[in-house]
This record gives C-alpha cells, structure tokens and sequence, in this order.
C-alpha cells in the first residue's frame, strides 16, 4: 500500500483501518512483546493482536478474541492483562452490554485464549440489582496483589451513578470469578481535572516508591495520577496530563518488561476526515514504546526506549550553531520525513527558539516545534502543516471525531497549536530528542515532557529543516540527525 502519511517505524495495524486503536492488555511474555489493541472487523470492536522481542520489529498474530453466537458480550473493549495467582497469562476486559469477561492462555506465544464460561465475572448491574447506582462496570484493569486479585472499573460517561469527574470503583476476588465489590478506588480533585472528565482506559501500577493510575477522560486524553496504594485505597498526590489542546494521545497501556522498565504506548488518533482515512487505505498508529520512572523530585520521568537507536543510519552533526535574534537557518543536509533529531539548546532568556520540520522550499508547509523559557512552554505549532483543507485538530476530543461539520457546528474547536508545560532550571539548557516519521511527530524535552502531533504536508517537496530564535540569541551546542530505518512495509 502506498500512502506517503503512513508511519514507516511507528507500530500500525494489519487490519488497517482501526478506530479507535486503543493499545490493549499489554505484557511481557516468555521473551515477547505483546501488544494487544483495539481493532474493528465488520464493525464489531475486537482485539488485534502483534508482539515483538526487541520493540522495533513486529509479528502479526491472529484476532485472540473473537466474538461467537454463544457470546454474553456483544463486542470486547478496553481491559488490561495479568499473570494470575497460578501464573497464568489472563486478560480482562469489559464486554459490551456484558460487563467485565477473563480470558486466559496456556500457550507461551499467546496466540490462543479461551473465556471464561462464568463470563461476564462481574456482570453490569441493571436496575433493581444491588449494584445499580453505586459502581460502574466499565473499562478495566487487573493486578495480583498476595493471595488476592483486584480490578478496577472506570467510570462511563452518562451512565448511573452519576459522578463529579473522574473515579473508578474497586473489585476484589480470590478466583478471578467471583468477585466483591469494595468501594471507590480515589477521590478526584477538581485542582487537576474537570468534573466533566472521565476515567476510561484505567492501568494502575507500582513505580518505585509510589503507584500511578494512568487513563483518559473522552474530552482530554491521556493523563495520570501519582500517589499512595494502601488499605485498598488509592490516594493521589499528583497530577499530569500526556495530553493538551489539540493533542492526539488518547488510550494508553503499559507492561513491565524483563529489565525491570515499565513501558507504555498511546494510540495517537487521526487529524484527517474519515473519508480521507477510507480511501487511504489504513488508520490508526502507536507512539513510540516509552519508558516511564520517578524522577528524584517524585515527578514522572519519559523516555524513548533504548533499543530505537538500532534504527539509526546516515549519522549527521552540526556544533556551535549560534542564531541570531530573528535568524533562521536551513539544514539542507538534515532533511527528510523519517527522522531522528538530538539537539542541545541555550535558548534566549526572553525569547522563544526552535526548530522546523516538513518544511516546503518556501516555507508554504512547515510545522514548528517552539521552546519559550520566559512562559516555560513547549508548543508544536501545526497552522502551516498542511494545505489540505481536510485536516482539522478537534478540542475537546469529540466521539467520533471525523467530520469538519463538528467544527462548523460549534461544538469543537480546530486547535493548531498545542502548548505543554516545560520549564528549565537556571542554567539548564533545553535537551529535544524529536522523532519524524510521515505524518507523526514526538518531541522528548528533557526527560521530562513529551508532546506529540499528526502532521499531514501535501506536498513532495516538503522535507526541510531549518533552526530559529526569537526575541535574542540562541545557540545550538550540538544538532546530531540519523534517518531511521523503515520496519514496516504494510
């Protein structure tokens, strides 16, 4: 298939056309990688399912959870993977119309799993039952913890109780089929999220000293809590968001691999129309896998795992590039549409500075990715990306976000620039790892943020570099650039 927007080294389906594309029940399995992520056949939401040994090259595997007539769930949705008390790989997701469902797997490929007959295990309440009005049985997640395993469901927009924001409520159960309720997971705060946020696509999980709950709200994507886990209780002593206005990121799931890393992907939704998204052929693509730690300060840490520089090849570099207030300098030997950029950065105290990429010859198409240190923001600025009048940057993330008439009807804003919180120590100098490929774009800054965005240039020629300050001068200690080996060809 020939698209030039599809992402050569970003993980994309083999079924194409994938929406949603939630990565799903992600482990780490007797040497592999197993992704498993939201998929479509025939309009029914299953899982796909891929795995890997280095997180760079990937084996399709058949659909591991189909739907029969005998079925209770209508369609397989969000949930998480385990290994159970008997060691045993186990899913657990929420069946549509159903409630939460277990699989399991005895083969060490993962390749065949088989429900549970009890299914669902923690069935939705109805009204009349005991459960109506106090919990939702929502997307979910599981974890072992002594002889007890615990799940956790997230809260679904508009359905009883009626919640202030996000919350998820708390499961618990010796056999992984009966299952007691037990009470509220966290109490939200409305400091750090909207009572109009959800909490969808829950992973709750230890690092270091502390535990995280990662998850979306449907209206803002990707975010986490950080804090305490004890008494059956999480109690959350902050907050972050992985994505902002006119962001992409959405569902996201992790795993904790061999080396002790807790790795995590998000599914980074399309900016192009449905139609355009048909008649392409494909939709749908993963970050890059992150690394995720606790920084000294207790804060979250964000890296590219280490295995991506096996992709590197055509090595160049520049050194002591100073730039002028105003200046902008083109790197014609740096340019291209797949992409690995390290820049080390004294940027102006008061001004802004950056780089470009996708830019055409005459600057029609560029995308801009600005430091500013006096307003410590990280901005990747897409107003000029792309002539095509197809593409549009929704916010707040409506439901099926497809069609420029969402936009026309006032019920979503076109956001083309998208600012993430970044400030820097005196005398620290700015520290971006960026990743291009086609029409995805990842900015590292620092450890400690990542931003990312679609891009959709049209034109051929659109593949410049170029370097910039605003507001004084700034210079670039070091610039090295690799092209990155395609380990797709789908």
């Amino acid at each position: 298939m020939d698209d030039r927007h599809r992402p050569k080294y970003h993980f994309t389906a083999a079924e194409n056309i994938c929406y949603p594309f939630d990565p799903q029940g992600c482990v780490y399995w007797k040497g592999r990688y197993h992704l498993f992520y939201a998929c479509q056949l025939d309009d029914v939401g299953l899982w796909g399912h891929a795995s890997s040994a280095d997180l760079l090259h990937w084996q399709d595997h058949p659909i591991p959870l189909g739907i029969a007539p005998e079925d209770p769930e209508e369609q397989v949705y969000a949930g998480g993977s385990l290994i159970n008390k008997e060691g045993v790989p186990t899913m657990i997701y929420h069946g549509v119309n159903s409630g939460t469902c277990i699989a399991t797997s005895t083969d060490d490929e993962l390749v065949h799993w088989e429900k549970h007959p009890a299914n669902p295990v923690i069935p939705l309440p109805n009204e009349g039952d005991p459960g109506y009005g106090v919990y939702h049985v929502w997307d979910t997640c599981g974890w072992v913890d002594g002889d007890m395993h615990y799940s956790i469901s997230g809260n679904k927009p508009h359905t009883p109780p009626e919640t202030d924001g996000d919350v998820a409520f708390l499961f618990k159960s010796r056999d992984l089929v009966h299952w007691e309720y037990v009470h509220p997971f966290y109490a939200s705060d409305r400091r750090w999220t909207g009572a109009d946020e959800d909490c969808s696509c829950p992973d709750f999980f230890p690092l270091g000293d502390k535990h995280v709950l990662m998850f979306i709200s449907h209206n803002k994507g990707t975010q986490y809590y950080i804090g305490r886990y004890e008494g059956e209780k999480f109690y959350p002593e902050g907050h972050g968001r992985l994505n902002w206005p006119g962001g992409p990121s959405f569902a996201q799931e992790s795993l904790l691999d061999a080396k002790g890393r807790r790795i995590f992907w998000a599914w980074l939704c399309e900016s192009r129309t449905r139609e355009a998204q048909f008649s392409s052929g494909w939709s749908g693509v993963m970050s890059l896998p992150r690394v995720i730690s606790l920084a000294d300060d207790g804060t979250l840490r964000i890296d590219p795992v280490e295995e991506l520089p096996a992709l590197r090849q055509n090595h160049r570099q520049r050194r002591d590039l100073a730039l002028a207030d105003g200046a902008e300098q083109g790197l014609e030997e740096v340019a291209g549409d797949c992409l690995e950029l390290v820049l080390d950065i004294e940027p102006p105290g008061a001004g802004v500075c950056g780089i470009k990429v996708r830019c055409s010859p005459d600057g029609q198409e560029q995308t801009a990715i600005i430091f500013d240190a006096a307003n410590e923001m990280l901005t990747i600025d897409t107003t000029r990306s792309s002539l095509s009048p197809d593409i549009f940057q929704p916010w707040p993330i409506p439901q099926g976000a497809f069609h420029p008439e969402l936009m026309e009807g006032g019920k979503v804003d076109d956001v083309r620039v998208q600012e993430a919180p970044l400030a820097l120590a005196p005398g620290e100098r700015l520290a971006l790892r960026i990743f291009l490929d086609c029409s995805v774009l990842e900015v590292f800054a620092n450890g400690r943020q990542c931003i990312c965005q679609r891009i959709y240039p049209t034109r051929s020629d659109s593949l410049g570099v170029a370097l910039f300050s605003r507001g004084g001068e700034a210079v670039v200690r070091q610039l090295d650039a690799w092209d990155l080996t395609a380990t797709f060809s789908r």
